[in-house]
């Protein structure tokens, strides 16, 4: 399985915070999985402390419970999720911007390195741009030279032509 990057954490974060707040049962490798080492020293410790409160204040009554500070380790679950989520937001922009640098970089050492080759292997510079352009199209990658490669398969080309004829009769009706 592929590891999280943080454009997706805050998204899983926010589900997984939901899933707690509204009382579902949630296994605690799953809470313990999007959280960094750091938060989860954190969580452990607030834990720790928790128990070190219940052995020293014996309370008796819901009320006591909560005038000590008493907490449930889901709450405790609750308020690490919340700090992460905070952060996660915070870092998600600079996620996005890593992420679009990391495939700029990918683009150009595609480009580069087909275009090298090409002119090495005796093509001339509009052939070596074709070709490196080709293989940018085979990666996946927006080519330089503008142009947009698109291939629509025949189940697209059926389901476009569908919405199509829906569009026209709800027009004319």
């Amino acid at each position: 399985m592929p590891k999280l990057d943080l454009t997706h954490i805050a998204e899983r974060l926010k589900a997984r915070l939901a899933d707690l707040k509204d009382g579902k049962e949630v296994a605690a490798r799953e809470v313990r999985a999007l959280l960094n080492d750091e938060q989860l020293t954190a969580m452990d410790k607030a834990w720790v402390e928790q128990l070190e409160l219940r052995k020293t204040s014996k309370a008796r009554t819901k009320e006591e419970k909560k005038a000590q500070g008493w907490k449930k380790i889901r709450e405790i679950y609750i308020a690490a999720y919340e700090i992460a989520l905070s952060e996660a937001t915070e870092l998600q922009a600079d996620a996005w911007e890593n992420k679009q640098r990391d495939a700029e970089i990918r683009q150009a050492k595609i480009y580069m390195d087909s275009y090298s080759k090409a002119i090495k292997d005796g093509k001339d510079n509009t052939t070596a741009k074709n070709i490196a352009n080709n293989d940018l199209t085979r990666a996946g990658l927006r080519r330089l030279d503008g142009e947009i490669v698109g291939h629509i398969n025949r189940r697209d080309k059926e389901v476009n032509a569908i919405e199509d004829a829906l569009r026209e009769r709800l027009k004319d009706e």
